[in-house]
């Protein structure tokens, strides 16, 4: 059985053999009784989570400037959802097999894949594994804000009770920049900083983002909206496509 420093560093390499740009373990017990009532007492077992992330093109996140044109709006859904869910999907598979060839139980969690429409989320929030591995933090905008990418990477997790080095959660370095909040066209979010106590609620209105979502798809064939991902400076600071909206 494989120590677990030489498992880490295992799994580290394949996951950035698979494609990942990001790579950390989160130790998921400060967080148990969110994730039980999220997902049941069969996900809140596992002590520990492996996330990794992919980074999206800075390209492909601009043609959300342009979200209105039906080529724009499919060639973003298709690499940013389907592509990208995909390889991140496969290397959480490929992952928690090695995890599971060293001994120890390991559970894949779908990159996107909703599980209760009344709440409107999955059955395990990826952001907070993602945060709690000291990867970046929540945003007003309740996305997961890296400092280098911002909110340009899709994440995915693989849950785990090998003993694993895990990160430090990190600080909200958002400061007064509201910009997420002001752009979106539902005013979906309340502008308040993530708290780990509070609902989801209290900062974003899930149904009324979901709503729109219904109308654009009925409207243009193609739900995509994206502008709180599109408009974060820290995603956009080294983007070289258009500013403005």
């Amino acid at each position: 059985m494989e120590t677990n420093s030489s498992l880490e560093e295992t799994l580290r390499r394949q996951a950035e053999s698979l494609g990942a740009d990001y790579f950390g373990i989160a130790d998921l017990a400060v967080a148990q009784d969110s994730i039980l009532a999220q997902g049941g007492p069969g996900i809140a077992r596992f002590p520990s989570g492996i996330v990794i992330g992919i980074a999206l093109p800075d390209t492909l996140v601009d043609l959300l400037a342009e979200r209105e044109l039906p080529a724009s709006a499919i060639l973003y859904r298709h690499h940013a959802y389907e592509v990208a869910n995909a390889v991140l999907d496969q290397a959480a598979l490929r992952l928690a097999s090695t995890v599971q060839q060293a001994g120890f139980s390991a559970f894949p969690v779908p990159a996107s894949k909703r599980t209760d429409n009344e709440r409107i989320c999955g059955f395990f929030s990826h952001k907070c594994a993602v945060n709690l591995a000291g990867l970046g933090w929540i945003g007003r905008s309740c996305l997961l804000i890296t400092p280098d990418h911002g909110p340009r990477v899709r994440w995915v997790t693989v849950l785990t009770d090998a003993p694993l080095n895990a990160g430090t959660p990190m600080e909200s370095q958002c400061g007064e920049c509201h910009e997420c909040v002001d752009i979106c066209p539902v005013k979906a979010f309340t502008g308040r900083d993530f708290n780990p106590a509070e609902p989801r609620e209290a900062r974003y209105d899930a149904a009324a983002c979901d709503r729109y979502f219904r109308e654009m798809e009925h409207r243009t064939g193609t739900a995509v909206c994206g502008l709180c991902l599109y408009i974060c400076p820290y995603g956009r600071k080294q983007s070289s496509g258009p500013k403005k909206t």
